[in-house]
């Protein structure tokens, strides 16, 4: 019988997969490069296969069965994730460490308003936190690195479980005196034929300001920006305008940008996700519901134009 792989193995493996460099997988992992190059190897001569292309050069480079067994380590990691987690939410499911995963257009507006109400609610609750874009962040909910998530929907969850926390709604944002700014709602279908501004590819954000302004106009022109307030500064100096989540509605003022509710109220959901058989589902609903406390107040002033 052959020799079942062990979970360091499985973990060399994954974050192999994660950094695509030997150097830096093995520093993620805390072992030498030459250790997680030999137990890489042990693993490929345990199950009488290759995983990873060596012809490639330097490049870490998978083969298929590689890619496959990527996915089957995910989920024997995350399978053995839910023994300890099972463990922990018997003895005190409000207690110890929780990894929350954040978009970078939800938690540099969210946290700040949410850390000290979580502190207070759940005095020893250690959240961990880790911003990153929607698709990386689900990678690592599925592969047991993350707890739970805050997702801004529509997105492709990938089968994770998911509680909706709060409507947060879009809101047009203008340079001070454009004329769409003496409006009392914008309609979203204006701001397609304005210079928009928006997101590179791979943020969530981008695609769903897209679709509520109905924009089908060629982009290869349009000014990108790596973060949202990179995209704030950008319409303050006057380059566009963009649409922007009511969550980030007072850095937009504090900028200068004028803002204005969307006529079609449009917006996204922002979602608590985790693993569809997380143990702790308690904790995940009971931080869900502190957010969605904290943020209710603020998302309907931002639907209403007043923050």
């Amino acid at each position: 019988m052959t020799p079942l792989p062990t979970p360091q193995q499985l973990r060399y493996l994954l974050a192999l997969a994660e950094h695509a460099h030997f150097g830096r997988a093995a520093e993620a992992c805390a072992v030498t490069q030459s250790t997680l190059s030999a137990g890489i190897l042990a693993l490929e001569r345990q199950l009488d296969a290759r995983i990873l292309d060596r012809d490639g050069g330097k490049r870490v480079v998978f083969t298929p069965l590689g890619r496959e067994l990527l996915g089957r380590a995910r989920e024997a990691m995350a399978a053995l994730a839910a023994v300890v987690e099972a463990a922990d939410a018997a003895r005190a499911p409000m207690s110890g460490p929780l990894r929350l995963g954040v978009i970078p257009t939800v938690g540099a507006f969210l946290l700040p308003r949410l850390m000290p109400a979580l502190r207070a609610a759940f005095p020893l609750l250690r959240l961990y936190l880790r911003e990153d874009t929607t698709e990386r962040l689900l990678d690592r909910l599925a592969g047991g690195q993350l707890d739970v998530a805050l997702l801004a929907l529509p997105c492709d969850c990938l089968g994770a479980a998911s509680l909706a926390v709060v409507r947060d709604p879009f809101l047009a944002a203008l340079p001070a005196g454009h004329p769409l700014a003496a409006l009392a709602e914008v309609p979203a279908i204006a701001l397609a034929n304005e210079r928009l501004l928006l997101l590179e590819d791979g943020h969530c954000l981008r695609e769903q300001a897209l679709a509520a302004c109905g924009y089908s106009g060629a982009l290869g022109g349009a000014l990108r920006a790596s973060s949202l307030p990179t995209l704030l500064n950008m319409v303050a100096a006057g380059y566009g305008t963009t649409l922007i989540p009511g969550l980030a509605a007072g850095a937009a003022q504090d900028a200068g940008i004028v803002l204005r509710p969307l006529a079609a109220r449009a917006g996204r959901t922002v979602r608590i996700a985790w693993r569809a058989h997380f143990s702790r589902r308690a904790a995940v609903e009971a931080v869900g519901e502190v957010i969605a406390t904290r943020l209710h107040g603020f998302a309907a002033g931002a639907a209403a134009g007043t923050v």
